[in-house]
């Protein structure tokens, strides 16, 4: 067979033998995203990546074949990666090996050309992978603190007694606590899987796509901030229940589709792109 009609039976095969290695780590990964809600957006990003590639079929298909054998040692640099993962029991290693190994396919098999095409979409797959433990909770804190202080920032400024000891608010009627799931990075991170994403469906201006996917951060912070400081002021004036059950879960709700509609207005702000006429 020519080198064209082998490839087909090549991707079929790495396809299958990727699919054997790597079960265990992507149920434990499909796992996590079923169980933490942290990460319960991963369910979006792998659709979406891949409707991403195939959105690039007729460029990819245009794209000369040059295999190079480059790739070969990203796959094997790849492989190592997955045994240190799981040798140290680094789920992290382990996830982030098989984009490596993914990557380094491309290479080997097609060429730098269709890598160039598809590492939009690889790279967006690195969002439906879980920080490791350590990282997540050097950003997680201080936004704990961020949002704690400008709950106490509104309060006082509506002349409600409060008093912060760190990522804790004492009210004279309750003790609001600033957890890891109050933190706002939850959110933080979905508003940026969808700032991405829309960037990636409308427009084509790159400098419009970063713009809209860094500004998911200041809006989401500012919208969890406001959400710390809406359930201290709803517990001083209403009462300690409207700060816990329902009333809390439902306002994380409404304030997240708040932060996505401001993310949307913002969107639609950006200047139109100039249409060039003969």
């Amino acid at each position: 067979m020519t080198a064209p009609r082998r490839l087909p039976a090549a991707l079929a095969l790495v396809s299958v033998v990727t699919l054997v290695v790597y079960l265990p780590v992507l149920t434990s990964l499909v796992r996590q995203w079923a169980s933490d809600d942290n990460y319960s957006h991963g369910f979006i990003v792998a659709p979406f990546a891949v409707y991403l590639g195939w959105r690039r079929r007729h460029e990819l298909a245009a794209q000369p074949l040059r295999p190079r054998g480059a790739g070969l040692a990203i796959v094997l640099a790849s492989l190592a990666l997955l045994v240190a993962g799981r040798l140290g029991a680094e789920l992290f290693l382990t996830r982030v090996s098989l984009l490596g190994l993914m990557a380094g396919t491309v290479v080997f098999l097609l060429g730098m050309g269709h890598l160039r095409l598809l590492a939009f979409p690889l790279a967006f797959l690195l969002l439906m992978i879980p920080l490791p433990a350590v990282v997540f909770n050097q950003i997680a804190f201080p936004l704990q603190l961020l949002a704690s202080s400008a709950g106490q920032s509104v309060l006082d400024a509506a002349s409600i007694p409060v008093l912060r000891e760190g990522n804790i608010l004492i009210l004279p009627t309750i003790t609001l606590q600033v957890v890891e799931a109050c933190s706002g990075i939850r959110s933080l991170v979905s508003l940026l899987t969808l700032a991405i994403i829309i960037g990636a469906l409308t427009e084509q201006r790159l400098w419009a796509r970063l713009l809209l996917a860094a500004l998911a951060f200041p809006v989401a912070i500012a919208a969890n901030a406001a959400r710390v400081a809406g359930t201290g002021l709803m517990a001083a004036w209403i009462g300690p229940q409207a700060a816990q059950g329902f009333l809390h879960e439902f306002s994380g709700w409404v304030v997240f589709v708040a932060a996505f509609a401001m993310l949307l207005a913002t969107r639609r702000a950006f200047p139109k792109p100039q249409v060039r006429t003969a």
